[in-house]
């Protein structure tokens, strides 16, 4: 039987009242001021996310409701808000003490453990901006967010210290300090400079005064990919928590009593937006599984665990469904009321799967690293229209716009023109800028237009869809990969002359990275040279961002200027049209 292009809504359809049930009446009346009345605010004035977060239900009604319940090999460990207001207290206090303070930067480069949501919240509550980093990066994207982020202090394990930092522990000078985290309970190492971060942590007082911290204050620093230089520092402040409590509200339909389980990892921008902020904005209990993906593991935590809202990744939903309908059959979870999908597009046969398989369909939505949280998606109440990014929140004006001869920009009225995505500016957790890196931040503003690099259209009705990035970024399981990191990384090698690095499209991981490599002069192409270079790539940047699949090319394809066409590697590995050729080295 053929689906229907809508899945419609009714009455039956909400085991929950959701928050926003009128579409036109909740945008017209909504406003940024009425939702930072929502916050309390810090008792002498300011705004501090930990404060939000934490304090105002540790110090309340909800002191003894858990706010994290944590998974992982050994017995399940629950975290009431009252223990996370000590924790992140102690973590405050030690960082004082060792002389850090309101805007040094603090990284975290841990599984999803307690330390992890300890130090980022800790860190917010000092002042101190926060930067989670992903534990499966190599030393040298390590090294290098490190560098541009000018870390003070790193908190991270004996293990990963030991394999991925202390060999480029002398090109960070400006790293005073390294707290390592224990391993299975011992005591940390006696490593030269570092310190243990539990001796610390017993030596610390359980109380602390929030830093009076302002809503334009740096609280966190994400680090975002690009197709060419470097990756960028998008800068967030204090003020973002608005947008997070709204969008917890409305796009993730948050109620007090809800257990909830976001998937993705901090080190990933959805990780700490969503991971740790907006639930704990909203009194909730999240789930947190320190483990990596296993579907019938996945499925057991929906039903032990009684989650009611579920947050999850479209490269994890492809999983599942390769795992079978017959798996999912085997447990029950008839509590979860709401699942929504995040980090690149969901096509419309998951959405499908998950009401025939799962019984609910699964809510896509839209934002980036710059925008700090969700501005368009498929909200509970409305209809879904599979495929689509949903509708654009409360408080978020979305575009369609394109440019002229002059390079001009212009909104495009018309439905269904296909132009670049574009928003409003002046919503709360709006990206500050790139650090150090004012220019770039410039060029991607017209007037009080964000102009998203993101390909668009409308339709009639207000739901927008996704054509692709307008630059060269691979989005694969969920990660943002910069190709100039990895084609850098490659040409280490004493082997490599040149590398050229895109995104080939796979069913379950979205895209996944391809290199193609030209080699110098003495080196030939053979599977053992490919196994090494992979093998290199993989110690190199970790497994999440090297390559998968290796070419090899007498010499790529470039332009007159000198630059790599990745454009052309793609279309002629895909077997589609390779479009205008005319700046190619060696054209006429």
């Amino acid at each position: 039987m053929a689906r229907a292009s809508i899945i419609r809504k009714t009455a039956s359809d909400f085991r929950v009242l959701p928050n926003w049930a009128d579409y036109e009446q909740v945008r017209s009346e909504f406003s940024w001021e009425k939702v930072q009345k929502e916050l309390t605010g810090l008792p002498g004035g300011g705004l501090n996310i930990a404060f939000e977060a934490i304090e105002r239900h540790a110090q309340g009604a909800w002191r003894d409701r858990v706010a994290f319940r944590f998974l992982g090999a050994g017995p399940d460990r629950a975290v009431t808000y009252h223990e996370l207001s000590v924790l992140t207290n102690r973590f405050a206090n030690l960082l004082g003490n060792l002389g850090i303070g309101k805007g040094d930067r603090l990284f975290v480069l841990l599984g999803r453990i307690p330390e992890l949501y300890i130090s980022v919240l800790g860190s917010l509550k000092n002042g101190t901006v926060a930067c989670p980093l992903f534990s499966a990066f190599g030393p040298e994207p390590i090294a290098t967010r490190l560098t541009l982020g000018e870390a003070r202090v790193l908190v991270t394990t004996e293990q990963l210290y030991r394999r991925k930092v202390e060999k480029i522990r002398d090109s960070l000078p400006g790293l005073r300090h390294v707290l390592l985290v224990p391993e299975h309970g011992d005591p940390s190492a006696d490593i030269p400079g570092t310190l243990d971060l539990s001796r610390l942590m017993a030596e610390s007082a359980d109380d602390f005064e929030t830093v009076a911290t302002q809503a334009e204050d740096m609280a966190l620093l994400h680090f975002t990919s690009g197709t060419t230089g470097t990756p960028k520092g998008a800068v967030h402040v204090h003020g973002a928590a608005a947008t997070h409590w709204a969008t917890g509200k409305y796009a993730l339909d948050l109620h007090p009593d809800d257990i909830y389980w976001c998937t993705a990892d901090p080190g990933w921008v959805t990780g700490t937006s969503y991971g740790i902020i907006a639930p704990l904005l909203h009194g909730v209990t999240s789930i947190v599984d320190e483990a990596d993906f296993d579907a019938e593991r996945w499925y057991r935590i929906l039903q032990q665990q009684q989650v009611t809202v579920w947050y999850t990744a479209p490269t994890a939903i492809r999983m599942l469904m390769k795992a079978g309908g017959e798996m999912a059959r085997k447990y029950s979870f008839p509590k979860l009321r709401f699942i929504a999908s995040v980090g690149e597009p969901l096509n419309p046969e998951a959405v499908w799967w998950g009401k025939e398989t799962l019984g609910l369909p699964i809510h896509d939505n839209w934002w980036q690293t710059e925008t700090g949280g969700i501005m368009i998606a498929n909200t509970p109440a409305f209809d879904i229209k599979p495929g689509s990014m949903g509708r654009p929140l409360p408080g978020i004006d979305a575009f369609i716009v394109s440019r002229d001869e002059q390079g001009n920009v212009h909104i495009v009225e018309a439905p269904d023109s296909k132009g670049e995505l574009a928003l409003k500016r002046g919503w709360p957790s709006m990206f500050r800028g790139y650090l150090n890196n004012e220019e770039r931040y410039r060029k991607c503003f017209a007037g009080d237009l964000y102009l998203t690099g993101d390909l668009a259209t409308r339709d009639q009705d207000g739901y927008f869809w996704f054509i692709g990035r307008s630059d060269d970024v691979i989005k694969s399981s969920g990660h943002l990969i910069g190709p100039f990191e990895v084609e850098s990384a490659l040409m280490e090698h004493p082997a490599v002359a040149e590398a050229g690095v895109i995104g080939k499209p796979d069913e379950t991981a979205g895209e996944v990275v391809k290199a193609f490599v030209s080699l110098k002069t003495g080196y030939e192409a053979s599977d053992s040279l490919r196994m090494e270079l992979l093998g290199h790539a993989r110690k190199r940047l970790g497994a999440a961002v090297a390559p998968k699949e290796i070419d090899f090319l007498p010499m790529l394809p470039r332009t007159r200027s000198g630059k790599i066409m990745r454009r052309l590697l793609k279309a002629r590995e895909l077997g589609l049209p390779e479009g205008d050729t005319s700046t190619l080295e060696g054209q006429a």
